[in-house]
């Protein structure tokens, strides 16, 4: 664990650096999704830099194509799903067979993107796309998700083992903390649990040098740090305290780097920050776009940024 002196660093250098912004010239653009379609709570690239692919409420994956074409179908995660049922919807009663695929991530190795889906928990579809194969069940609820390209190994978030996606929905609605960590090995098919006692879902990241996991905290407003390499192997610590509820992270351009989606006095945030907890650069959200935030993917020297309540990504660029 950090000692005290560590957490007095992490609250000086949020407190020190929350009103920058990504840019004097910032540019706000949308991708936007096809009518009546939203929950964009995902994005992802694939290793020729495609994309971004995004999930969305209805039950599908979308790739976007280009300014022309806008977003096609990709993927979906429910065998059962039809196009005239599902498409367009954002009703939690139909997921059951339409499917909530939340969070993405590529194997760069062999393309495969992996999947969480909150009825369907963890699957993965080739590059061709079509109807994901589920790889493992059974869960309440899986968020986010983190893939380690040189081993394979898939990293997720199960949010709770007492509820699910439609109870989040539910007047005076709180997380509880039997959130989990887990690993899937796909050389085994196995699934481990790393760490429990997590709350509010959200997604992981894995570091660049593949020594560590960071992982969100909603009711603590913390991310923690979980060892799967070196000395302190198997062990947890917290990483950040107090800069905000914490969402989804994701690796940044610059390695050792990563982008957490964090909404801080009703203002949405993404920050950058290092190996050591030091937050390098805050892009405040909110001064251009009224949303909920819940991911913040850099690409090409941009930030694409996912919302489980807009009908668009939006895309931050200098």
């Amino acid at each position: 664990m950090k000692t005290s002196s560590f957490f007095v660093v992490d609250l000086i250098v949020c407190f020190l650096i929350v009103g920058s912004v990504f840019s004097d010239n910032i540019t706000f653009n949308k991708l936007q999704l096809p009518p009546n379609v939203t929950g964009p709570e995902s994005a992802a690239f694939d290793r020729q830099g495609g994309g971004p692919y995004v999930t969305v409420a209805d039950g599908r994956i979308l790739k976007w194509q280009d300014p022309t074409i806008g977003f096609v179908d990709f993927a979906y995660t429910s065998p059962n799903r039809t196009k005239q049922l599902c498409d367009g919807t954002n009703d939690l009663k139909l997921g059951p067979t339409c499917g909530r695929p939340l969070a993405l991530s590529f194997n760069y190795k062999t393309s495969d993107l992996y999947i969480t889906d909150a009825f369907f928990g963890l699957l993965v579809v080739g590059f061709n796309g079509g109807l994901a194969t589920q790889l493992s069940g059974g869960y309440k609820y899986l968020s986010g998700i983190d893939v380690e390209s040189y081993t394979g190994n898939v990293y997720v978030i199960d949010a709770s083992l007492t509820y699910d996606i439609r109870d989040m929905t539910q007047p005076g609605f709180t997380p509880d903390s039997t959130g989990r960590l887990l690993k899937y090995d796909p050389r085994t098919q196995q699934v481990t649990v790393l760490s429990s006692g997590l709350s509010g879902g959200g997604g992981p990241a894995v570091s660049s040098d593949r020594n560590y996991v960071l992982v969100p905290d909603y009711l603590k407003k913390q991310v923690q740090r979980h060892w799967v390499q070196g000395p302190k192997r198997n062990t947890n610590e917290v990483f950040m305290v107090d800069c905000g509820i914490p969402k989804n992270i994701k690796r940044a351009a610059n390695g050792g780097e990563f982008w957490v989606a964090v909404e801080k006095m009703n203002e949405a945030q993404g920050l950058r920050v290092n190996g050591s907890a030091m937050v390098l650069q805050t892009v405040v959200l909110s001064n251009l776009l009224n949303m909920s935030v819940a991911v913040v993917q850099e690409m090409n020297n941009a930030l694409y940024v996912g919302s489980s309540g807009t009908d668009f990504v939006g895309v931050y660029t200098n």
